[in-house]
């Protein structure tokens, strides 16, 4: 069926669809595309939720100012999100926080747990990563949300009662924690003792000694006296170091140099000014760098590594001295300072014995306040992989070995629950980091992590390897890696041929490998095949930006697939896994044929430990169907009657088919490419 006739077709049942959900007989709307769900009026969101949650309720969680308990209340371990499906919604491709509410109303509920890309006011080229402030973004707020309760006429009074909302409903919702914000970030300008600081002139860094922010700091307070406060009637502090002493609150200190919250144009304004003032003395934060050895700048003297900006202000690029295979600048980021530096900074040297504790305690205390205020599950570690020890992942590690661990074990003091999935690819030893990975994982205390798969063709032989390796890291480390099928990041026109088949078996396995997690982005399950690059409108990764020129730009809103005949593949697949799940969520994963490393077989199986109910078996292929399958029998089941096929991701006649065998094996005649099947047996 072809897109347009897959939406008649929705528009003709909408109406018994409907009333499926909200009787309860399907935990999500079968059939509603993402794109249909964002056109829905909110009456009619407020009615389907009044259904299944109640009215009560709904009311409760519509008051920004009452708190709907997590779903995970009470409970004493983070071991639920080593196992959990969660989906990434990118709040920038639909708009506002209310449209998270109605994209949910199409999720099962076995993919419980939604995963909120950064949700701050951005800083340069409007990157979600390169956050400007604490501040909660302006842009996600809803108009049609505030025009059915005109109360709630805050970006803030929306999210907490979106977050309500979905609790109510039975999800968990993750944050982002970011050891880095935008290089001229408010947090940065206001805090210069928080961050690493250098001095340019033209091409050459003139300075980068350890201590540089004192000057820094004197030259923000001459900013101040020159240009007077952001607001009126408020006195300047006697000198620049009671202005940045802990007896003058930060939200003071940022009122008085940039403006109320409210005002978002006078603080841009005032943020704009006091850049001028700092580049005039050639201070600048120091960039943030990725992969070994992180250490060691240098401005990039090449041409196409100078640009003017619309005031005239010349910038640089800067790069790693001696830079190896995965040494990356993120020039518009900077990463807060954690430790003091040896020998005064002279050779880019850090001193890991001696962690700059203030750094830390602002760092923590803010991320928790944003937990108590939102009501977070769980968050996402950004850039969870770095690991800037020469020397490797140390023996013993304190709270001041990882600032992920350190803000994660800060919240679980008061919510035991709280949850640490790690942005990690578990690249190999001394690659994106200094020493193994897997080591880091366990020593920063990350309960999950991302992985790679997404970034790898199904049933390639990377891909065999990896999946048989991250198996093997679930059942012997403390951490869980996830079975991604695709990221907002890795949605983008480099990775298209990641995605051209083999979409159906993604979500199998994620959903059906009951004991690893998953990772879903928004988009994945209307993606269209994009044999050659389609426009910029349809990739998710280009929203984490906002540019109007050059290759990453984008012109107008994010543009879903039309790929009927996947959503609807995946829609039955979620059906299926409605009925089979709450057969088999707490058995044991027991493998019949595990992926093969060498890549020369593609077929896997699996079933569940005492007892087992059924055998998923898949075709990693994606262009040959696999054919006279011999799947090995349980001793146990040798005396069963026939197995029979219940379901297949590819053909929906095959349910009903019995399987032949032997004592020893059951026979399966064939499977297409990248098809996936369940047998009860």
């Amino acid at each position: 069926m072809d897109y347009p006739a897959f939406t008649s077709h929705w528009q003709s049942n909408a109406g018994p669809l409907l009333s499926a959900f909200s009787e309860g007989q399907h935990s999500f709307i079968p059939y509603l595309l993402p794109e249909s769900a964002l056109q829905l009026p909110t009456p009619k969101i407020l009615q389907l939720l009044a259904s299944r949650i109640g009215k009560s309720l709904l009311q409760e969680a519509l008051d920004p100012a009452q708190t709907i308990p997590s779903p995970l209340a009470g409970l004493r371990t983070t071991n639920w999100i080593k196992q959990t499906n969660m989906v990434g919604i990118n709040v920038r491709t639909i708009q506002n926080f209310w449209n998270i509410i109605k994209y949910s109303l199409t999720l099962p509920q076995a993919q419980q747990s939604i995963h909120l890309l950064p949700i701050w006011e951005p800083g340069v080229v409007a990157s979600l990563y390169g956050m400007s402030s604490w501040n909660i973004n302006p842009e996600f707020f809803s108009s049609e949300l505030q025009e059915s309760f005109p109360q709630l006429d805050t970006v803030e009074k929306q999210l907490k009662v979106v977050v309500n909302i979905l609790h109510a409903t039975g999800r968990l919702v993750g944050m982002d924690v970011i050891p880095h914000t935008d290089r001229y970030s408010e947090i940065a300008l206001a805090n210069p003792q928080h961050f690493e600081w250098l001095q340019r002139q033209d091409d050459r860094i003139t300075s980068h000694r350890a201590q540089l922010h004192e000057d820094v700091q004197q030259h923000v307070y001459q900013f101040l006296r020159e240009q007077g406060p952001a607001k009126a009637g408020i006195d300047l502090p006697e000198d620049a170091e009671h202005f940045f002493s802990d007896n003058y609150p930060e939200g003071a200190r940022i009122e008085l140099l940039f403006g109320g919250r409210e005002d978002y144009g006078r603080r841009q304004q005032r943020r704009g000014w006091l850049v001028q003032h700092l580049y005039k003395k050639g201070y600048e934060p120091a960039p943030a760098t990725m992969g070994p050895p992180y250490r060691g700048l240098e401005v990039d003297t090449r041409p196409e590594a100078k640009t003017v900006d619309q005031d005239g202000r010349i910038w640089r690029d800067y790069k790693i001295s001696q830079p190896q295979e995965m040494s990356r600048v993120f020039g518009p980021l900077t990463r807060y300072k954690l430790y003091e530096r040896l020998d005064d900074n002279r050779n880019w040297a850090i001193d890991f014995q001696r962690p700059r504790q203030a750094t830390w305690d602002y760092v923590c205390q803010h991320y928790n306040a944003l937990q108590l205020a939102f009501n977070f599950d769980f968050m996402r570690g950004d850039m969870s992989h770095v690991q800037m020890r020469p020397e490797g992942v140390p023996a013993t590690v304190d709270n001041y070995y990882d600032l992920h661990k350190a803000v994660r074990n800060y919240i679980r003091k008061a919510k035991p629950y709280f949850g640490y999935f790690a942005e990690t690819f578990l690249a190999g030893p001394n690659v994106i980091a200094y020493g193994n990975e897997v080591d880091h994982l366990e020593q920063a205390d990350a309960d999950s992590t991302l992985g790679d798969l997404q970034s790898m063709v199904v049933g390639s032989p990377r891909f065999l390897q990896n999946f048989r390796w991250y198996l093997d890291i679930l059942k012997t480390r403390s951490f869980a890696p996830n079975f991604t099928l695709m990221t907002g990041d890795k949605d983008d026109p480099r990775f298209d041929d990641f995605y051209l088949g083999g979409n159906e078996a993604r979500l199998f396995i994620a959903l059906f490998l009951t004991d690893m997690p998953s990772y879903m982005a928004l988009g994945f399950e209307c993606r269209d095949p994009h044999p050659t690059p389609a426009p910029n409108e349809h990739y998710t990764k280009l929203y984490v930006f906002q540019l109007g020129d050059g290759p990453k730009a984008t012109k107008g809103p994010y543009v879903w697939g039309q790929n009927s005949q996947l959503f609807s593949r995946l829609t039955r697949l979620r059906l299926k896994a409605e009925e089979i799940l709450p057969q088999i969520v707490d058995a044991e994963t027991h493998w019949l044929l595990p992926p093969d490393p060498t890549g020369g077989a593609r077929v896997i199986a699996w079933t569940q430990s005492n007892p087992a109910r059924y055998i998923f078996i898949v075709n990693l292929d994606v262009e040959e169907k696999a054919v006279n399958i011999k799947i090995p029998r349980l001793p146990r089941e040798a005396r069963q009657p026939l197995p029979r096929i219940v379901y297949s991701t590819h053909r929906e006649n095959a349910a009903g088919t019995l399987l032949n065998g032997n004592e020893k094996q059951i026979q399966l005649e064939e499977l297409l490419p990248g098809e996936g099947v369940v047998v009860e047996i």
